[in-house]
């Protein structure tokens, strides 16, 4: 149901944590991966791990706020696989749960384009090429905080708000061309995402590590499953709709939160 070989998939932030497992989930499946992220170093390091479990993955850099970037890589899985059957844009920063008040524009500016513009210019580049053929598959990774306000910060809440309704706009007038465009809504999940978006906004980035040590088991009162999320666990679901098995599930945000988002 869920065999994808000979087909060709481009995940964006593909390097770590949630990304990094669903890179290891399609190539498990027999796709061809093209990993598109900043992190130059990790990027390689993922691309060269998988590959040694016998996927067939590379890793191209890539900035997701550069529309000439984004184009070029999925070009060039295009040019290494003859086709582009899978978008997964799944590159994102979080804003350390920062409110309006201590939002500045440089934070905004920053999380806004890589996690909404980024999935923006992601499903542009895809469908340019998935329209024509009649089929494709893009997975949008969007999250909690973009189904209930209380998840995150406004920035980060914002762009996953932002990228839902990309969603449901885009399945609405592209899947007529035979391709499927959802969006998964990750909960409490364990992954680096702190570490890394520290490094990706500099200082324009907030104190990641808010709420983490006065009490770091909080999510238990919020999630019914009492435990944080694996990454293999929302990679599943993102492997489902790409496969042929969710050929009829389009515009949906579907949520892998333990139950959170059934309280």
């Amino acid at each position: 149901m869920t065999e994808l070989k000979g087909r060709t998939a481009v995940v964006t932030g593909g390097e770590t944590g949630i990304g990094l497992g669903i890179v290891e989930a399609l190539a498990g499946a027999g796709a061809n991966v093209l990993i598109g992220g900043i992190l130059a170093e990790a990027g390689q390091k993922a691309a060269e791990a998988v590959s040694a479990k016998g996927g067939t993955v590379a890793f191209q850099r890539t900035d997701v706020r550069s529309a000439d970037e984004v184009e070029a890589l999925v070009e060039a899985a295009v040019a290494r696989f003859g086709r582009l059957d899978v978008m997964v844009n799944n590159a994102g920063v979080f804003d350390g749960f920062a409110d309006c008040v201590e939002t500045t524009e440089a934070l905004w500016d920053q999380v806004i384009d890589i996690n909404l513009k980024g999935c923006f210019l992601g499903c542009r580049a895809a469908l340019k090429r998935m329209t024509p053929q009649g089929s494709g598959r893009i997975v949008n990774t969007a999250s909690v905080g973009g189904l209930r306000g209380a998840a995150d910060g406004l920035s980060y809440t914002a762009s996953k708000f932002g990228i839902i309704g990309l969603t449901r706009q885009a399945a609405v007038t592209h899947s007529q061309f035979g391709i499927t465009i959802n969006a998964i809504c990750p909960g409490v999940i364990a992954t680096e995402i702190r570490a890394n978006s520290a490094a990706i906004l500099g200082a324009d980035g907030p104190d990641m590590q808010r709420g983490v040590g006065s009490d770091p088991d909080a999510y238990k009162r919020m999630v019914p499953a009492k435990r944080k999320g694996l990454t293999a666990e929302v990679a599943a679901v993102a492997l489902f709709l790409a496969s042929d098995a969710a050929s009829y599930v389009t515009g949906q945000a579907i949520a892998i939160d333990g139950g959170w988002t059934a309280t």
